[in-house]
């Protein structure tokens, strides 16, 4: 035994050395001068060195480390006509994987890859960690066999079900399915029955459980807030600034539950005197407790039409935490004193003891921004500071533009459940909301200058500006348009995008390059490094207005808190944990932003149910190879099926977001007609049919518009 042990080690050193690296069976055989009565044996050692993880081989029977191999760790992406692609940990660029090259690797798996050949394929050589050990889907009689159907796409391999492993399961049952073996077959048995598959609420929940969305707090969280909520506020006064005198109030929308953030104002000669007075989480949530870790662990609330997934158990976030009307808090207030150009010369902050004098809401302060007399009856205290607000968001505004902060027009309908029925209210921008945007936004911007200033260790939102080859690709759509072009794609400013859309103002093209500008640009993250934030032409910026429902703003918390004692204290305490919040974080707002479109689009499909064979005016929101995308008026989206269309011979120019053919032609932002012919409830997909083009498109408009 000892004899084949040293043999096997030496068969390793002999293979890392180079000297047997990237051989075949036959190859180390006759490089060692062995004859083929000794192969079996060479074999076996070989085998073990790959089960053990110390060697890999790939599909030629080639024999090496993975520095050999140049193989890089990474996950696989799944595609559901069987092929995959392999995105690498370090950003160097995606490598194709055709079937024969996964060798047993699933989505979402761990893998380390190799390149093979010239070309932009890879081969999976190791499965270091599976992904999806439990996936939910669909149980479907497959002869005499049960399967499930894994409603992921991406993951496009059925689970063979035992009969002993159904758990009451029948066809048609929505499921979750453990994996028991990873071999040439699935196999795996039911954990939880979910419902009758294609019902509402049962879609619902599988999204759920498809997107590891935790809907029940552990006892040990719940005891730990049942208790922190019966803390008395007045009693925690000692150290912190008495707001209670002053006239503070919340703006926030009808049925909003958990309210983290709250206002005062006041004009001084020139000056504007701003607080934003922020729920103070962090006195309540402390680091390493059971809380806490439950809420890094979700690292966010998520939003759907029925229901809420917060982040904290509710005697904190509806409770303790929530700034009621007459209630004490405990809060972290960002004092501001603002001059008349926007520009913050003063600013502070501390922990603080607030008393909201006034629950409001946005139509109420719009109303009397407007001048409503019944509304300035009804609140008389607010006029002055409702007039003084609106001034104040107005001198913000007209800096943030100077500036060159993009303010894309996007869309964003709530959908609404209230007594079993489904409703898409018309969302409404007002002065109001901007009010709150402008405020919250200047206190991000400050904190963020104060902890950089300082040196803190800290947790930043960045957005990076976009690529050069997006900035490209977008400069070539307007120039293809007719519309001059107003930036210099390999550096973009915000300053230059603004320029860009306004001087399309008055264009029928605007919605058009509106929706492409989105496209081009990145999405915003966290990060431990400040790299500013594009979208807001701002040089550093930060989320702390909302701890209820955010692990970053609360993470900024701590550290001012803990900075304000000492900041050496602070970046001790705090260099080692940012990076992991900031990672952390990024993902599940990801997730939970996923979730939240799956399950709003499920609603929606379930909303057009009795509106199948209705005509409707549509903006195309989407284009690919094989349909466009539209959206109505309402901002219901749906799917209009290339063979819906026209019949022509059609080619998918992808960066110009184009469909063309000999006769016809669809881009994206064009209004078309359509009619509502089916919902799918296993897509989420509104299904469209193509009538005709709207008599205006924006670009049969004359260059001269421009």
């Amino acid at each position: 035994m000892a004899k084949q042990s040293n043999a096997k080690q030496l068969l390793l050193a002999r293979i890392q050395d180079g000297s047997l690296a990237l051989c075949t069976l036959e190859q180390i055989v006759r490089k060692l001068g062995l004859g083929k009565r000794e192969a079996p044996a060479v074999r076996e050692m070989l085998y073990s060195l790959v089960r053990g993880g110390e060697l890999l081989v790939d599909s030629s029977g080639r024999f090496g480390t993975a520095e050999a191999f140049g193989a890089k760790q990474g996950t696989i992406s799944g595609n559901e006509r069987g092929f995959a692609f392999f995105v690498p940990d370090d950003g160097s660029g995606d490598l194709f994987l055709p079937r024969r090259a996964l060798c047993g690797a699933l989505h979402g798996d761990r893998v380390l890859c190799a390149k093979v050949g010239y070309r932009d394929e890879g081969e999976v050589l190791f499965v270091l960690s599976r992904g999806m050990r439990e996936v939910v889907g669909t149980v479907l009689k497959s002869g005499r066999e049960f399967v499930l159907s894994p409603d992921e796409r991406k993951f496009c391999a059925e689970i063979v079900l035992p009969p002993t492993k159904l758990l009451g399961c029948r066809a048609g049952d929505k499921a979750v399915a453990k994996i028991l073996s990873y071999g040439g077959v699935l196999t795996g048995e039911i954990v939880e029955k979910l419902g009758n598959g294609g019902e509402l609420f049962t879609e619902e929940l599988a999204l759920i459980r498809a997107h590891r969305l935790r809907e029940e707090f552990p006892a040990d969280a719940e005891r730990e807030a049942e208790a922190l909520a019966r803390r008395d506020p007045l009693r925690e006064r000692k150290g912190r600034l008495d707001l209670t005198d002053k006239l503070i109030i919340t703006i926030d929308g009808e049925d909003t539950r958990d309210i983290d953030d709250a206002i005062s104002v006041e004009q001084q000669g020139k000056y504007f005197l701003l607080g934003v007075h922020i729920a103070d989480v962090s006195e309540y949530v402390k680091r390493g407790s059971a809380v806490d870790g439950e809420a890094f662990l979700r690292g966010t609330s998520v939003y759907f039409p029925d229901r809420v997934l917060p982040m904290l158990p509710k005697a904190l976030s509806n409770g303790i935490c929530s700034l009621n009307e007459g209630e004490p808090r405990l809060t972290l207030s960002c004092l501001m004193k603002v001059d008349g150009k926007g520009k913050v010369v003063e600013s502070s902050i501390a922990p603080s003891l607030i008393r909201s004098c006034h629950r409001m809401t946005y139509t109420e302060v719009t109303a009397i921004a407007e001048g409503d007399e019944q509304a300035k009856k009804t609140y008389p205290d607010l006029v002055p500071f409702v007039e003084i607000a609106v001034k104040l968001t107005n001198i913000l505004k007209k800096a943030r533009a100077a500036r060159g902060g993009v303010e894309l027009d996007i869309r964003e309908t709530k959908i609404l459940y209230e007594d079993g029925k489904i409703s898409l209210p018309e969302g409404k921008r007002t002065i109001s909301h901007e009010m709150i945007e402008q405020f919250m936004v200047l206190a991000n911007e400050t904190v963020a200058a104060y902890a950089e200033e300082r040196g803190l260790p800290f947790v930043y939102r960045v957005h990076e500006r976009p690529s050069e080859e997006k900035a490209r690709d977008f400069a070539e759509f307007l120039h293809d348009a007719g519309v001059k072009v107003r930036f210099d794609p390999s550096a973009v400013t915000p300053a230059s995008y603004k320029l860009q859309l306004d001087s399309l103002l008055s264009s029928p093209l605007y919605p058009l390059v509106n929706r492409v500008m989105l496209r081009s640009m990145q999405k915003a993250v966290y990060s431990e490094e400040n790299v500013g934030h594009f979208g807001l032409a701002s040089e550093r910026y930060c989320h702390f207005t909302s701890p209820i429902r955010r692990y970053p703003d609360l993470c900024v918390h701590r550290i001012l808190k803990e900075s304000l004692r000492g900041i050496s204290s602070a970046k001790e305490q705090y260099k080692g944990c940012v990076r992991d919040v900031s990672l952390r974080s990024s993902a599940a707002e990801k997730n939970a932003a996923e979730a939240e479109r799956e399950v709003d689009a499920l609603f929606t499909v379930t909303y057009m149910e009795d509106k199948i064979g209705e005509e409707y005016e549509a903006t195309i929101s989407g284009v690919t190879s094989y349909g466009l995308f539209a959206e109505l008026d309402n901002a219901v989206e749906g799917f209009v099926a290339i063979d819906t269309l026209p019949r022509d011979s059609y080619d998918y120019l992808e960066n110009k977001f184009l469909l063309i053919g000999a006769r016809n032609s669809f881009r994206l932002g064009e209004r078309i007609w359509v009619r509502v012919v089916g919902c799918d409830h296993g897509m989420r997909r509104v299904l469209f049919a193509f009538l005709k083009k709207a008599v205006q498109n924006p670009l049969q408009a004359k260059k001269n518009m421009l």
